[in-house]
């Protein structure tokens, strides 16, 4: 490897060429990538069983996507002339949305009643610029007093309408389906507002979702990711002190990332939103191993070593240390294909690639650079003690009570652990910054939940669903539903068919009961579906061989623990009372439950592998269990401690932080690794353990500490974005590798001191360190 960094530095215009031809090569995968996905389902796994069950629903229900319209009259009233003709105006609008299939709301609601044996259905309102005041309460007292449409097209206290929009995309040209869609929805609702100034509109739906995800990320990516990588700049500079070694690592950082990129394309794989941590994490590593190894030449250059050979012995000296680096974060993030989302496998491939060819460009490309550009070292002033051998000079004489206070804070923190609650709410993606979650707080607060439930509840036979012990059991399903405290809305087919029996009794209170004979019901269904207009007929509801029918059931704002719980109490009733139809419930908010909790599972023994990986990895190259073991404490016990602090200061994490482990783990151990070569290569020098601690904190504590900084300003700019997976990544990871370098400096130096097996007193220790003073 010697010869080879010589023959680099030495050819270095040729060097420079090959890696630059090399990069070109890997980076014009990039072809290839497609459109970054933001679809919030794909976030799971294609096999989640609810995730299929949900697309099941939605094929056998002619569903799709569905979009919801909230009106809010600024007087508080919907059942006025003004109000009511604004809905019946956005209504026909909305039907002109492109791939609409149905349009619902209370003006077009298929109202039925009856005169006789004779059933009528009509849509509830007509006109409504012609209503009188008589109409007004007629209409009220009906929408009100009618399960299917109060809490699902007007608010439970009448303020507030919804208009609900279903949509069949198609499979081609589908991503720009979803644009058109989205567009057309904000033209109206601005040309309505425009038309109706005293109303306040509203659009929430997963379309809506995605495109405000979209727009979070780019503007995350201009804003956040150019902060980022300035900062990471300025930091360089203001430690390294020269303008040409920041030009390096700049094209280091460029390098590294394309080649992430490029590798991606070249092997397919699709980028989601996620991705993009990626390539910050990516540029962090480069900039990592950019700065050991201009650290180590500019020490050489201050001790009188002209550039070249400063540049060709860092490299030499750096070069097992940073290719262990390298590999053991490749092999950290590598762990993350135990994540069962497939955005956090894309991420952990592309780092494990970028970061083995920073180790490549590091000993290649960047001696090479830096023996060509005009780097110069800041001499040390004359007589001044550099820092880090002051700070060793502490640490060894106070090891003792540093291990015991580093010992106590270690415990107190991962105890906040227990304080962690997991969820994950679609709603909370993203702050309140952008309109979507503004708007999706203003509905669930005020006019209905936005979390649905969704079940098919089969009759266990083609054409059962009209079975009087099948609507009873359905019934009594979905009247237990409404007991609940935590739902706000059920819908089911039996509160069409009471509703028809209760008009075909003289609207008797009474008779809002199922039929009592199965030829019945089914006579009442065929009788209502004849008379129901285009377009809005029951296949939203019924299947096709009518074996099956659909109940939603609308939740309030609930945790991810809480939606777990609500659908085991369900399925117990489901067992109990009506086993025929005992099933599951899907819908995204259950499976964004579901998974955030097998997640974690997974990547628990993901990281577990990783560290597996990584020890066995040290003891080899150590040769030595113990310290193999050692490495794994200041490794582990980090995560764990900003976990902790994140329980006592927040309290919930959602699916992103479920591999904050292996993603701190995949980057602290860099320093680890740094700071342990030296320490072992000093040991082997003969020195003493707390000598050997002052002269890896000399060597490289300096490196330690910029790279540190690098990294946790660059996570915790992301602490400033609007979208809560980044936010809690950028603010976890800072954290996480701030409490790393403390633990590198602070506890596993008192920590080598007291295992490494040659026993030194404290007095001894400051004996000797009296003697080097004097």
């Amino acid at each position: 490897m010697d010869a080879f960094i010589s023959l680099a530095v030495h050819r270095r215009w040729l060097t420079v060429l090959v890696s630059a031809l090399a990069c070109f090569a890997i980076a014009s995968g990039v072809v290839r990538l497609v459109e970054v996905d933001v679809d919030f389902r794909n976030h799971f796994s294609k096999d989640d069983p609810r995730l299929v069950a949900l697309e099941q629903l939605e094929e056998t229900y002619a569903l799709s996507d569905s979009l919801l319209v909230v009106m809010a009259p600024q007087s508080g009233a919907i059942f006025t002339r003004e109000a009511l003709t604004a809905v019946e105006e956005m209504t026909e609008q909305l039907w002109q949305t492109p791939f609409v299939t149905r349009v619902d709301s209370i003006t077009n609601y298929s109202h039925s009643w009856a005169d006789g044996d004779e059933l009528f259905v009509e849509v509830l309102i007509d006109e409504a610029a012609a209503l009188s005041q008589d109409d007004l309460e007629r209409i009220k007292e009906i929408a009100l007093g009618t399960e299917e449409i109060a809490g699902r097209f007007v608010s439970r206290d009448g303020r507030i309408a919804g208009l609900v929009v279903n949509l069949v995309l198609p499979d081609v040209n589908r991503q720009q389906a979803k644009v058109d869609v989205v567009d057309f929805l904000h033209a109206a609702v601005a040309e309505a507002s425009s038309s109706h100034a005293d109303i306040e509109y509203h659009v929430t739906g997963e379309l809506l979702l995605n495109r405000a995800i979209r727009d979070a990320l780019n503007e995350d990516t201009a804003k956040l990711g150019l902060v980022a990588f300035v900062t990471m700049l300025v930091v360089a500079f203001a430690l390294l002190h020269s303008v040409s070694a920041v030009g390096a690592i700049i094209v280091m950082m460029v390098a590294v990332v394309i080649s992430g990129l490029g590798f991606a394309g070249w092997t397919g794989m699709k980028l989601y939103g996620e991705s993009g941590a990626a390539l910050f994490v990516l540029m962090a590593v480069a900039v990592a191993h950019s700065m050991h190894v201009i650290e180590g030449m500019l020490a050489q250059m201050r001790q009188g070593m002209d550039r070249r050979k400063a540049a060709i012995h860092s490299v030499q000296s750096n070069a097992w240390p940073v290719f262990l680096t390298s590999a053991t974060t490749a092999i950290g993030f590598l762990s993350l294909n135990f994540s069962e989302m497939p955005p956090f496998r894309v991420m952990g491939n592309i780092v494990a690639f970028g970061a083995m060819c920073a180790f490549v460009l590091a000993v290649t490309l960047l001696p090479a650079l830096l023996s060509l550009l005009p780097v110069s070292a800041r001499p040390l002033r004359a007589g001044k003690r550099a820092f880090f051998d002051l700070f060793g000079r502490f640490v060894v004489t106070h090891h003792i009570a540093l291990l015991v206070s580093c010992g106590a804070v270690i415990i107190a923190l991962i105890a906040g652990i227990t304080r962690i609650e997991l969820n994950e709410n679609p709603l909370e993606l993203l702050d309140r910054s952008y309109e979507y979650r503004r708007s999706t707080d203003f509905v669930s607060e005020n006019f209905s939940g936005l979390e649905p439930f969704e079940y098919s509840l089969s009759a266990g036979r083609e054409a059962g669903i009209t079975d009087v012990e099948y609507l009873r059991d359905v019934d009594a399903f979905a009247a237990w539903y409404r007991a609940q405290p935590e739902v706000a809305h059920v819908f089911a087919l039996t509160d069409i068919l009471k509703r028809l029996n209760q008009s075909l009794n003289g609207d008797d209170p009474e008779s809002y009961v199922v039929p009592e004979e199965s030829a019945l019901a089914a006579q009442y269904l065929l009788l209502y579906e004849f008379s129901l207009p285009m377009g809005l007929d029951l296949n939203n509801l019924i299947d096709v061989e009518r074996s099956a029918s659909r109940m939603t059931v609308v939740l309030k704002n609930l945790s991810a623990k809480e939606k777990i719980d609500l659908d085991s109490r369900a399925q117990a009733w489901l067992r109990l009372n009506a086993p025929s139809l005992e099933t599951g419930a899907t819908g995204a908010t259950l499976i964004g439950a579901y998974s955030i909790k097998r997640n974690i599972e997974k990547m628990l023994i993901g990281t577990f592998v990783a560290m597996s990986v990584v020890s066995l990895l040290l003891v080899f190259i150590f040769r030595s269990l113990r310290f193999g073991l050692i490495s794994l404490i200041p490794n582990f016990v980090p995560a764990a401690m900003a976990m902790g602090a994140w329980g006592y200061a927040v309290g919930e994490i959602g699916v992103a932080a479920s591999v904050v482990t292996a993603l701190a783990f995949g980057i602290i151990v860099d320093d680890t690794i740094h700071f342990l070569t030296k320490y072992l290569r000093s040991r082997k020098q003969g020195l003493l353990p707390s000598e050997s601690v002052q002269s890896a904190l000399s060597t490289v504590g300096k490196a330690l500490f910029a790279t540190t900084v690098v990294f946790a300003l660059g996570f915790l700019v992301f602490g400033a974005s609007g979208m809560a997976s980044n936010q809690t990544l950028g603010l976890l990871l800072g954290t996480t590798v701030i409490i790393a370098l403390l633990a590198d400096f602070l506890f596993l130096p008192p920590l080598l001191i007291a295992l490494d097996g040659a026993k030194e007193s404290t007095r001894q220790i400051r004996e000797r360190l009296k003697q080097e003073s004097d």
